[in-house]
């Protein structure tokens, strides 16, 4: 399939980096579809349906993932990206094993467990693949490659919820982990091949804090906390909310994520083309953010499955005026900063994880005095924040 794209699509040949890059990540997409939704209601069932646990479970493992981030891309200097890729591999099959035996009966000894490894697998992960990223695409189409790894994850979010849906509903979610466990096995096939980074993260940690709370990276980092924050609405408030609504169903809830994926492909594919030949990604970006930010409003008030699927295509859509000109803009700023790329990228991951714990605070103390729908306001006004990044504004980083 990438060989037709890179004739009809992108007009050019597609680096081996990212080849194995956007391989190994779609086999992970493909589990991450299948459980993307179902996890955190595996997580508030496993709870006993309290919803401020699976929120605590959320925002440790993003505390935790935030404040070692800095320590942890000293181990990576020393340990390669592309070795951490592989690594990584491991994690994700042990983190997906630990849910496989966890019951009521081991919750207090697996739960910790499982967050030890997913600070873990993130760091490991997240990293490599953001540096190796900004590397391996190129500057002219890098608006079609970000939207190629995005139509994957809609075309696999055409089916996947649906399949998952039949074998939580007719099987188990056990099922459901053995898959994940054999899929991120094979994501590590393509890593065994991929291109050596070599890339050297120079700042201390003090220097990296001090960084973080600069005055001239301000607006870059509050758009990638407002990131963190709303993302973190759509991850586990969302799925747990139409499990609600639709009365624990799964079925339902695989068939209605599948049918609103299913209409965005086609959008997302033009968009990036869009964005490549002639528009201004800061002036999509701008439009984006208000009409998506306006499909989270609307949610507060969803009541149907009829609402949810009418409701989800549309912010299903706006969407993709948001993240393909805002995650475009990231990897070309990245890229920009030249031998800084994997400091400029730590940066990234703790603005994130410190805006998803930010955000999960005012989600638990919302959550006990009114339904929990409306934290959907504080993403409306978290996706507004994204138009603070700006690449003039974000120059090549000097020490």
């Amino acid at each position: 399939m990438l060989n037709f794209l890179e004739k009809k699509y992108f007009n050019k040949s597609l680096s081996k980096g990212f080849v194995r890059l956007y391989t190994g990540k779609t086999i992970v997409m493909i589990a991450s579809a299948m459980l993307g939704i179902f996890l955190p209601i595996f997580l508030y069932n496993l709870f006993d349906k309290n919803f401020q646990l699976v929120m605590v479970y959320y925002g440790l493992a993003a505390f935790f993932y935030g404040i070692t981030v800095s320590f942890g891309i000293k181990f990576l200097n020393k340990f390669g990206f592309r070795n951490a890729l592989r690594a990584s591999v491991v994690l994700g099959i042990i983190f997906y094993i630990i849910f496989y035996f966890i019951d009521q009966n081991n919750l207090k000894y697996l739960i910790p467990f499982s967050l030890l490894i997913l600070v873990f697998y993130r760091l490991l992960y997240w990293l490599p693949y953001h540096v190796n990223f900004a590397k391996f695409t190129n500057k002219k189409t890098r608006g079609r490659q970000v939207s190629i790894i995005e139509a994957t994850r809609s075309t696999l979010g055409v089916f996947i919820p649906l399949i998952a849906g039949i074998i939580v509903s007719y099987f188990s979610f056990d099922v459901l982990f053995i898959i994940a466990i054999i899929l991120y096995l094979l994501s590590g096939i393509p890593y065994l091949t991929i291109p050596r980074t070599r890339e050297k993260f120079v700042w201390t940690v003090k220097e990296t804090w001090k960084q973080f709370f600069s005055k001239k990276r301000r607006n870059t980092v509050l758009a990638y906390i407002a990131d963190g924050s709303e993302n973190i609405i759509g991850v586990t408030v969302w799925p747990i909310f139409i499990y609600q609504l639709l009365d624990g169903n799964y079925f339902k809830v695989g068939a209605i994520s599948t049918l609103i994926i299913a209409i965005s492909v086609i959008a997302q594919l033009f968009l990036g083309k869009y964005i490549d030949s002639k528009a201004k990604k800061e002036n999509i970006l701008k439009w984006g953010s208000f009409l998506y930010s306006f499909g989270w409003l609307i949610k507060v008030f969803i009541s149907t499955a009829f609402q949810i699927f009418v409701v989800g295509a549309y912010h299903s859509i706006t969407c993709i005026f948001l993240r393909t000109p805002f995650d475009a803009l990231t990897y070309e700023i990245a890229a920009d900063q030249e031998h800084y790329v994997d400091e400029f990228t730590v940066l990234h991951e703790m603005a994130l994880n410190f805006g998803r714990v930010l955000m999960i605070i005012l989600i638990i103390i919302i959550s006990f005095f009114f339904d929990i729908q409306w934290v959907f306001v504080l993403a409306a006004l978290a996706s507004m924040v994204f138009n603070l990044l700006e690449k003039k504004n974000s120059k090549i980083i000097k020490i």
